[in-house]
């Protein structure tokens, strides 16, 4: 009798584990959140602890505490203070990280705030968060203790920010959708949640943050998170994988509409302060004022962000486990949302590659942590499993499928699509024309132009989906 493909994804998955913990034992159904500076420059980096939270609920797992599914450019390890045993792993990359690969990073020190959630903890915990540099050993770490019974843990309330559920995983119907997306231009909810508490325990909860949305606008924001919502969930492995999330849109308000365009002289006032211009690419879109997103957040259940720019120009950016940007009225929004909500949920890499970065983020004697990336130096842990047998090493590119930049008719159009399901091992990836191999000639991780993840992308994706949900 064939297995069922949860109980075949949860034993393929790989992870880093330490011992395992009961929830209830360690946790209260509520949130820590824990701000952090991260600072320095290229050779020299900080770890700054700023502040600590309470929010209500907990959003995130209740299994698995002492697990974690990829390795990420960073850990943050919970330890029960008196035993020194560990309850709780997270793993995550952050922009700071990518930074310290620019040149502007040999020259200046800077600070990026950064993030986290975990379980209230119900005795004192020391928590350990550690960085990691492109070859995967820890460049900084910092330890301190947090006591939940600290009075100056402030506890978060009501922020009058209004949201609303577009989408309820396992509480409704796969197929029914809870919003009508062509009548609510003009829907105005109440604050909080709207037709019943989600179920948090079982789904990923996926927060949408409203951003240079005015108030006027906010008809529009809710038309445009159900836009997303369809876009995301349209296509393979998400649409399979729909019911195990919950979807709520964050109407927050910009006194400004739109974002912040340096390279235009544009600055706006909006509600998590994106701009353009990330490390001087005008088309890397991306916020820094991350304490601030996660006040907006404070009373919405959310394991993962994504900010929904009101901005006609291409732009976006995603990280693993922190955040994604994208923007709204853009022709390719559908796509972009996908390939960077690939990048900051299911933490797959950029499987394109121009060779213009100032310094490697791919080493050649370290094998990447991203799923769909290889050095060779590690292969068999990644799709090596995969290879139709007989498959080169590296495997040539087959030359029946066009350039998607040249593409003129259907059948052309269906040849490019079809590249997507040849696994292979194909050089060229992670910015780097040598030395990095994708699995798929074409993938979703790498061009606009193809509909579909490849088949070992859609693989990381359903597991990663499992480790969160079946518990």
């Amino acid at each position: 009798m064939k297995k069922p493909i949860i109980l075949l994804l949860l034993a393929a998955l790989t992870v880093i584990t330490a011992s395992a913990q009961s929830f209830d034992d360690c946790f209260n159904d509520s949130t820590l959140r824990l701000d952090y500076v991260f600072a320095g420059n290229h050779d020299t980096q900080q770890i700054y602890f700023e502040k600590a939270c309470v929010t209500p609920l907990w959003a995130g797992r209740k299994g698995r505490l002492t697990e974690a599914p990829l390795k990420g450019n960073g850990q943050l390890m919970v330890k029960d203070h008196a035993t020194g045993q560990p309850i709780y792993v997270h793993t995550f990359s952050t922009l700071f990280q990518e930074w310290l690969a620019t040149e502007e990073a040999t020259q200046v020190n800077r600070a990026f705030e950064t993030s986290y959630n975990v379980p209230l903890p119900k005795c004192p915990v020391d928590i350990t968060v550690t960085l990691t540099d492109f070859h995967g050993k820890v460049v900084t770490s910092m330890t301190h203790m947090v006591d939940p019974a600290d009075i100056l843990i402030r506890r978060l309330g009501p922020n009058g920010v209004p949201f609303h559920y577009v989408w309820k995983g396992q509480t409704l119907p796969v197929k029914e959708k809870p919003v009508d997306s062509q009548d609510n231009r003009n829907f105005t909810p109440s604050e909080g949640v709207i037709g019943g508490e989600p179920n948090v325990t079982d789904c990923i909860d996926l927060a949408i943050v409203a951003e240079g949305y005015t108030h006027a606008q906010m008809g529009k924001f809710y038309n445009d998170c159900q836009r997303a919502v369809d876009a995301l969930f349209a296509r393979e492995p998400f649409k399979s994988l729909k019911h195990r999330f919950n979807v709520v849109a964050v109407a927050a308000e910009s006194l400004d509409g739109g974002p912040s365009v340096p390279h235009l002289g544009r600055w706006r006032n909006t509600a998590v302060s994106t701009n353009y211009d990330t490390f001087y690419s005008d088309r890397y879109l991306t916020t820094r004022d991350i304490h601030h997103l996660y006040d907006l957040l404070s009373c919405v259940p959310f394991e993962h962000i994504i900010v929904l720019v009101n901005s006609d120009t291409y732009g976006g950016g995603g990280i693993y486990n922190q955040l994604m940007v994208t923007t709204s009225d853009h022709p390719t929004f559908a796509q972009v949302l996908v390939h960077e909500f690939g990048h900051s949920y299911g933490g797959l890499g950029d499987e394109y590659f121009y060779d213009d970065a100032y310094e490697t983020m791919y080493p050649a004697d370290t094998e990447p942590w991203e799923p769909n990336l290889t050095t060779l130096v590690d292969f068999n842990s990644k799709w090596a499993d995969m290879l139709p047998k007989g498959t080169a090493i590296p495997t040539p590119q087959d030359p029946k499928v066009p350039n998607y930049r040249k593409i003129t008719n259907d059948k052309e159009r269906r040849l490019l699509n079809a590249a997507t399901q040849r696994v292979g091992v194909f050089e060229g990836g992670g910015y780097q024309s040598k030395g990095v191999y994708r699995p798929a000639q074409e993938c979703r991780m790498k061009i606009n132009e193809v509909e579909d993840f490849c088949p070992v992308c859609i693989r990381a994706i359903q597991r990663i989906t499992v480790f969160y949900t079946a518990q």
